[in-house]
């Protein structure tokens, strides 16, 4: 049987993993951040017995939290679910909820009389929608502590460590970073961050003598630009290695983090929720490679490239889709098996990124395909301008899109966001990228937004799909 999750980072999300591992149960975690309608879908999909929410204050700010409340008005749309658990600090009742706490207290202590084979499913995590209605991922047993294995050898995990979950745990970027910490004795603590707060989480550190986090670019980037006095507040020897993930980060970003935690060594990876984690730059390559995404985990196969007629990429530099293999893949889609056969190649996956490997074997990463924009009969990867718009010193995040055009097919579009109380001119950003690359991937239009205003996932990855939606449809531009 499947049950969804609706919380904040807490503690009882680890329980909550480990009790669906230990029953054999099946957990979907629900993004807090989806709309009611969104919500349902995924519980609706994947047919969820019950629903665990996430009820009581705030600690931070003695505020209730707004699940049950927002559950109350989804019950009736939830066909499925005959169970609903509420947990909270202090134990409250709640009218239509069972207790968590009231369930702890009444299990038996003995072992479940339940027999969990590797291959059963364990998680099934629903996609965050960069390119349209969401997927069920199934990962199973095997294919988790797989990667856990693997991870211990690439990241050099030890029982000492104290790792801080930031990235929300109903990501699956906490599953990745959680048990394969405590499976080997060491300590992981969930962040209890609704919006984030660059100074708290340095005082976070300090205070609780973390020793590894896994951020976003924005995340550090937004750290980096504390005031000098805010950051030296705070001791942060404590920190041994950091990881970026979710899309790559810029030299300067990564010359400003090695500062800052002056004991720490950088990783970086890329993934996917079907794939696991697929690549890894160690600390020593950061800056001889940059941009580079690593080299294949230890347990893989060689990553394969396939251009666009389906031909198996063999020399270096050349562009094409990315497939990887390895015991970490996933066991499917739910009730999807034609979108399964469409992302395997050969028992290959892949996530519709686009990339090429160097002549030293690092993969690089160039775009999503379906992001790609075709302009007057040329391809662009809006991830080489965005590199080039984002190294303007006032800019603080960019994203390019296509917007139609008449005459080109499309036109190469930034979506900006500017640095607080900084203001720019498109005339000073189209020059700024004329010269780093081709005038034909220049931007041609320039829209500023506010920070906010920038479509995100779950994971911190611009949603380009939304921003396609609202600036790119023909109508507004013929």
């Amino acid at each position: 049987d499947r049950f969804a999750v609706l919380a904040y980072n807490c503690v009882e999300w680890m329980e909550i993993y480990g009790a669906a591992a230990k029953g054999g149960f099946i957990c979907v975690p629900i993004m807090f951040r989806l709309a009611p309608a969104e919500m349902e879908y995924n519980i609706n999909h994947s047919e969820c017995k019950a629903f665990i929410v996430q009820a009581g204050k705030d600690p931070r700010n003695n505020k209730e939290y707004p699940w049950i409340e927002m559950v109350n008005g989804m019950k009736k749309n939830l066909p499925t679910v005959k169970n609903y658990i509420s947990f909270a600090v202090d134990n409250p009742h709640y009218d239509g909820y069972t207790s968590y706490e009231d369930v702890i207290a009444s299990a038996s202590p003995s072992e479940p009389a339940v027999a969990v084979d590797a291959d059963d499913i364990w998680v099934n995590m629903y996609t965050g929608g960069t390119t349209g209605k969401p997927k069920g991922v199934l990962k199973s047993h095997a294919n988790l502590f797989a990667q856990y294995f693997i991870m211990i050898y690439d990241h050099l995990f030890n029982f000492d460590d104290i790792n801080l979950l930031v990235m929300p745990c109903c990501h699956i970027n906490s599953i990745f970073y959680s048990f394969v910490v405590t499976w080997i004795g060491g300590t992981v603590m969930a962040y209890n961050m609704v919006s984030f707060d660059a100074e708290d989480l340095l005082k976070t550190f300090s205070d609780h003598r973390v020793t590894f986090t896994s951020l976003v670019p924005t995340h550090y980037i937004m750290m980096l630009a504390l005031p000098d006095e805010v950051k030296a507040k705070y001791d942060l020897s404590s920190i041994k290695k950091l990881l970026i993930s979710s899309a790559p980060a810029r030299r300067d970003t990564k010359l400003g983090i090695l500062k800052m935690f002056p004991n720490s060594e950088l990783y970086e990876a890329y993934g996917s929720t079907e794939a696991g984690i697929v690549t890894v730059l160690k600390p020593h390559e950061q800056l001889t490679k940059l941009g580079s995404c690593g080299r294949e985990v230890i347990g893989s196969d060689i990553i394969r490239f396939y251009d666009e007629e389906g031909k198996l990429i063999t020399e270096p530099n050349k562009i094409g889709e990315l497939y990887s293999r390895s015991p970490q893949i996933f066991d499917g889609y739910w009730k999807d098996p034609q979108k399964t056969a469409e992302s395997m190649r050969d028992g290959f996956f892949t996530a519709g990124d686009m990339g090429y490997r160097d002549e030293d074997g690092y993969v690089y990463l160039v775009d999503r395909k379906a992001n790609m924009i075709i302009t007057g009969g040329e391809n662009v990867y809006p991830s080489e301008v965005e590199n080039v718009v984002g190294s303007h010193p006032k800019v603080k995040d960019a994203a390019v899109i296509g917007v139609p055009h008449e005459k080109w097919g499309e036109a190469v579009t930034a979506v900006i966001v500017l640095h607080e109380k900084q203001t720019a001119t498109p005339e000073e950003i189209v020059n700024h990228c004329k010269g780093k690359i081709a005038g034909f991937k220049v931007p041609k239009n320039i829209i500023f937004i506010k920070d906010e205003e920038m479509p995100r996932s779950g994971a911190g990855k611009i949603l380009h799909r939304i921003l396609r939606e609202k600036y790119g449809k023909w109508s507004d531009h013929v």
